[in-house]
C-alpha cells in the first residue's frame, strides 16, 4: 500500500480559488475523492471553490487548463482509472497524467494530481477516503496543491 512516508501538510489556502475538475466513472470511488477534497479544502479555509465534472480521466487535462487559463490558483484533478483485459488501462493513465503535468508546467498553476490509477476496484475503494478507506487521495491531491501555491509564492 502507498501512502508510508507521506508528510503531513497543513496550509492555510485563504482566498485562494480552487478548481477541482472530477471525472465520473466510478461513482463510489469518484464521491469518497470529492468528500475527501472538500474536506481539506475547508481545512484548509478554501471557499472560493469550483467543481467541474467530465466523463473520465482521459477528458481531466482539457478542465485542468481551461480552469487555469480562467482564474484558478490551483487545480485539483480527480479521477479513477481500474485496469481491465486491454490496453486502454495503460492509453488513459498515460495521456491523463502526461496531460495533467504539462497542463500544470505550462501555465504555472499546480495541479493536484488526484488519479487513482489501480488494477482492481478494491484497491480504489482503499483509496477513496471512504468510511474503512486506508487512505484519502482527494484531500491529499488538495493538501499537495494548495501547499504547491503557498511555495511558488517564495519563489
Amino acid at each position: 500500500m502507498s501512502g508510508a512516508g507521506a508528510p503531513q501538510i497543513t496550509v492555510d489556502g485563504t482566498g485562494l480559488r480552487v478548481t477541482v475538475v472530477a471525472a465520473s466513472w466510478h461513482t463510489e470511488v469518484m464521491d469518497g475523492l470529492l468528500a475527501g477534497a472538500h474536506r481539506a479544502l475547508a481545512a484548509a479555509n478554501v471557499t472560493h471553490v469550483r467543481v467541474v465534472r467530465v466523463p473520465g480521466s482521459f477528458e481531466l487535462p482539457v478542465a485542468a487548463v481551461r480552469a487555469a487559463e480562467h482564474g484558478a490558483d490551483a487545480v485539483v484533478a480527480l479521477g479513477v482509472v481500474i485496469r481491465g483485459g486491454t490496453p486502454h488501462f495503460e492509453y488513459v493513465c498515460s495521456a491523463a497524467t502526461t496531460g495533467l503535468t504539462d497542463v500544470s508546467v505550462r501555465t504555472g498553476v499546480p495541479v493536484g494530481f488526484g488519479v487513482l490509477t489501480c488494477d482492481d476496484e478494491q484497491q480504489a475503494l482503499d483509496r477513496a477516503g471512504l468510511p474503512g478507506s486506508r487512505e484519502d487521495k482527494g484531500a491529499e491531491a488538495v493538501e499537495a496543491a494548495i501547499a504547491t501555491v503557498v511555495a511558488l509564492r517564495d519563489l
